[in-house]
């Protein structure tokens, strides 16, 4: 069914492990599962220095558009994985999305409501595109090789890391590894074989997707339905996708029978109904589905790691499946490659989990309640859902509490043990906290326009300084720490300094002069002071690291 895409098919040659003496083979790190979060585990860690071996059971990308919408912030992560701009290149970007009851709108946002941003608020693409971006990523770094047709059907943890047994087409073979990131997928059989539970709740009720080919002149916008006159009773979503392919989510209910759901003479009169029959289409790709709100216990089971959809479960609606999953990789890659470079402990490990299960943990609760607002469960809380969306068409109230899915924003990591809280006496305006990830601003680099976040040290800290004032870095801090500073417009910017060309950077961080934040790798907030100070500089690294 698929007429906007070729799928490419990757080679899997012979591997050599098949030829080399019996328990010789053995790599400092594997990553199980191609999809968007091992590959951008992977790439991370290549691009950090670290020899990477990623393993995928198939030999081609994902079928379907499934992971669809990719936010602002993960489109950050992106480029600086190398591949931020085809997406944004070949996607549909968007920042509107409209909310229906019945015929009439009754609620709108903008997710991007302000400017002085590099990316927008959210790029659709279909999820085999992106695939296809970080393959091509991947194989243009030194350090990481790809197997595809790789199938781990064995793993047994142990202290020193883990013990694989992997199946290929010309035969089967063990391999050792210090660190196992797992990336496998909802149904990670990884996970499966070494017994781990995921939690939380099944919801009973059941969606269908449908990609349709059409052409069509709706704005790239979000539009959601309630109890539409195409489909009495349910929910419908509508979204564009490249190549002139629209995401079609049909609300079903639990009774539905997915296998005959799927099929196309059920499909294609509900799209009729919806679309005119004047209104040519041609169905791409089908898919049922039903959701699910659960997490694994611990993401770090001593030196083997879960990821993304391995780790934890939401509903699609809010988009918060694929943006999370990578925002873990991008949590992991700076601490694994910290522990296998020998700059900081293992246990700065468990705050991987402590930090992105909080995370899970907002997204869990949000999907949660879009997943409670969008399938009511009972009489009552159907009436109290329809109550709130006739309200909202002239309440501004009501419109606060219309939730058809909210949408993906990442965490701010307040309560996090690596993060240095504000001095007493040192107040801050805006949400530039430490834990918070960094907001882009524009600004400009010897006479050159360029953004904030491309500015930050590759892979390092970085100590951000807002004016002239002196600032000696002391020569035995535990990691390399950059150095930039801010000149705000009129000022004498030297070489390499970032003027503020908008203004935008100093409000939303509250830059007065002398002003010094320390960012994570990882473009969060470390920590921040009013003015430097050596000794303070060196305990928030020390923190950061779980050196102390």
């Amino acid at each position: 069914m698929h007429s906007t895409y070729s799928y490419p098919k990757f080679d899997a040659p012979r591997a050599p492990e098949l030829d080399a003496p019996p328990g010789s083979a053995h790599r400092p790190v594997v990553v199980v599962g191609a999809g968007p979060v091992g590959l951008s585990v992977a790439i991370d860690l290549a691009q950090r220095g670290q020899p990477v071996l990623l393993l995928d059971d198939d030999d081609t990308v994902s079928v379907g558009s499934r992971g669809l919408c990719y936010a602002k912030r993960t489109l950050e992560i992106l480029d600086r994985l190398g591949c931020g701009q085809p997406v944004v290149d070949k996607g549909v970007t968007w920042n509107v999305g409209r909310t229906f009851l019945d015929t009439e709108e009754v609620f709108h946002f903008d997710l991007l409501p302000e400017a002085g941003h590099e990316r927008p608020g959210m790029v659709n693409l279909q999820q085999y595109y992106l695939e296809e971006y970080l393959v091509a990523r991947a194989r243009a770094l030194p350090g990481l090789e790809m197997r595809f047709r790789h199938k781990v059907t064995q793993v047994e943890p142990h202290g020193r890391g883990a013990t694989l047994q992997v199946e290929t087409p010309q035969g089967a073979f063990t391999l050792a590894c210090d660190w196992l990131v797992v990336c496998d997928g909802a149904r990670s059989p990884v996970r499966s074989m070494l017994g781990l539970d995921i939690e939380g709740r099944v919801f009973r009720d059941r969606f269908l997707i449908a990609d349709v080919v059409m052409k069509a002149d709706f704005p790239a916008e979000r539009w959601f339905w309630f109890d539409p006159p195409f489909h009495r009773g349910q929910s419908v979503l509508l979204h564009r996708e490249a190549d002139n392919v629209w995401r079609i989510d049909f609300q079903l209910g639990w009774d539905a029978d997915p296998d005959e759901e799927r099929k196309p003479e059920r499909v294609i009169p509900r799209i009729r109904a919806m679309l005119g029959d004047e209104r040519p289409f041609e169905l791409e790709w089908v898919s049922v589905y039903t959701f699910q709100c659960r997490r694994m216990t611990d993401f770090r089971h001593g030196r083997v790691l879960f990821a993304g959809d391995a780790a934890h479960q939401v509903s699609p609606f809010g988009a918060r499946g694929a943006n999370s999953g990578i925002q873990d990789a991008d949590n992991l890659g700076w601490k694994l490659d910290a522990v296998l470079s020998g700059r900081a402990p293992e246990t700065l490990l468990d705050s991987y989990h402590a930090e992105r299960a909080f995370a899970a943990d907002e997204n869990l609760l949000n999907s949660t309640r879009s997943t409670d607002f969008i399938t009511p469960k009972s009489a009552m809380s159907k009436r109290l859902r329809n109550a709130v969306l006739g309200l909202a068409r002239e309440h501004a109230f009501a419109r606060a509490l219309v939730n058809s899915g909210r949408l993906s924003v990442p965490a701010t990591l307040r309560e996090s043990s690596l993060v240095t809280p504000d001095r007493a006496g040192e107040s801050f305006e805006g949400w530039m906290l430490p834990g918070a990830p960094m907001d882009d601003a524009p600004v400009a680099v010897d006479g050159q326009p360029t953004w904030l976040l491309r500015q930050m040290a590759a892979g390092e800290f970085t100590l951000l300084v807002f004016g002239d004032a002196p600032v000696t870095l002391p020569d035995d801090l535990p990691v390399p720490v950059g150095l930039r500073r801010v000149q705000r417009p009129g000022s004498a910017a030297g070489p390499g300094d970032l003027l503020d060309t908008e203004g935008h950077l100093s409000r939303r961080y509250d830059g007065q002069p002398g002003t010094v934040y320390l960012l994570r790798p990882d473009q969060h907030v470390a920590a921040r002071w009013r003015a430097f100070d050596a000794d303070a500089l060196r305990d928030a690294l020390r923190r950061s690291l779980a050196l102390q």
